[in-house]
């Protein structure tokens, strides 16, 4: 199989059609029963868990504990963890358990981990939320602060209110961001802002219209009224455009520029080669047009593509998801959201909304100083990367 790398890419293709029907699993397995190369197997495997991203407590078909006793006695580490994985999309709370421990093991590498942590948060694991606590101090926190947002926990908020004034910038934005994720976690948030325990400045745009939705008066009394920039777009633009004409941009600094990219822009935008996919690839985009930039990150509702406007969807369970649908089949629907991807199973949509808007924040240049502003431009200018400073 090694000759033909190629046609285990092809299986798996082929087993990730077959494994979104039910009918089609028990042939699978029955194939893999009379396969013994371990190549073969682990892109069999990789096709049926992704086939069946986005399921849970699917009945086992027939022939799969068999199969399961066949694999665990050959002991190929790729092919055991794939088999892991499948038996949590069964229900096996053996599999769960062992995916459990592997997450709270601090000996346990990185990527063993997050694997560990999707397929619980993708499961539901009831076992889970308790446990996340004790891993935000670890390699894994980000990750952890997230899956609160896939469970309705009691204790959350004042797990992540209480360790917010220590955290990082871009921990805070996760908390900020989970917690916009429930009413019930929302609530908190908003008396935590209340209490001066959590800025105003702190919630992005996109945030605080997704909280103006769900709580309405009570949000805008501690927030108030979250106002479109766009509305003066046009004054705005002129302001900025003459700024920008009047300054000697032979003086802007495009590596301090970068630095601005990477804390304003980074999270949502690839350019060379760097960044989420939230919005547009500025790679190749029109960036260097003065008017072009100004418009776009005054004013980004003006004019949203349809594949890059704000998805919200919430689930049966009153979770709350944000994003760009990049993915989706009758199984499931993939969200692209700020840091994350989420799989969300169709079964468990309660509504879904398209707006117009777009996920980017309004007015990000009112948040930087002049000198930040001409650096930032400087380094949308180049034509190729410059180091950091």
């Amino acid at each position: 199989m090694k000759r033909f790398p190629c046609l285990t890419v092809i299986l798996g293709f082929l087993c990730v059609s077959l494994a979104r029907a039910d009918s089609q699993l028990e042939a699978i397995v029955g194939a893999l029963q009379g396969i013994d190369d371990p190549g073969i197997q682990t892109s069999f495997l990789k096709g049926m868990l992704g086939g069946l991203e986005g399921r849970r407590d699917v009945d086992p078909p027939a022939g799969w504990d068999e199969l399961k006793v066949k694999l665990e006695k050959q002991g190929n580490e790729e092919v055991l963890a794939l088999v892991g994985r499948i038996g949590q999309v069964f229900g096996e709370e053996s599999a769960s358990d062992s995916a459990l421990a592997t997450l709270m093991d601090g000996k346990a590498s990185l990527d063993d981990r997050k694997l560990a942590l999707a397929g619980l948060v993708a499961q539901k694991n009831p076992k889970l939320p308790p446990k996340l606590a004790l891993l935000l101090n670890q390699s894994i926190g980000i990750e952890a602060i997230r899956a609160y947002s896939s469970f309705d926990f009691k204790g959350a908020p004042q797990v992540l209110l209480s360790r917010y004034p220590e955290l990082s910038s871009e921990e805070k934005s996760v908390v900020i961001e989970t917690l916009a994720s429930r009413k019930s976690y929302a609530r908190a948030l908003v008396s935590a802002m209340g209490k001066g325990k959590v800025s105003k400045g702190d919630i992005p745009t996109y945030v605080a219209r997704n909280l103006e939705a769900m709580l309405g008066q009570s949000f805008e009394k501690v927030y108030g009224k979250v106002q479109p920039v766009s509305a003066g777009k046009d004054k705005l633009i002129a302001k900025y455009k003459a700024m920008v004409l009047a300054s000697d941009m032979s003086k802007a600094d495009a590596s301090k520029g970068r630095a601005i990219y990477q804390r304003a822009c980074l999270a949502c935008h690839v350019m060379y080669g760097e960044g989420g996919k939230i919005g547009p690839e500025l790679t190749g985009s029109n960036r260097s047009d003065l008017d072009y930039f100004l418009l776009n990150v005054l004013a980004p509702s003006y004019d949203v593509p349809e594949g890059y406007r704000m998805v919200t969807i919430t689930s049966k369970d009153g979770q709350v998801s944000v994003g760009n649908v990049v993915e989706e089949d009758t199984n499931k629907v993939v969200l692209n959201m700020v840091g994350q991807k989420r799989v969300i199973a169709k079964s468990d949509v309660k509504t879904r909304v398209t707006s117009k808007i777009s996920m980017m924040p309004e007015g990000l240049l009112l948040t930087l100083k002049d000198p930040e502003i001409l650096d930032l431009i400087k380094y949308l200018r180049t034509e190729k990367q410059v180091p950091l400073p």
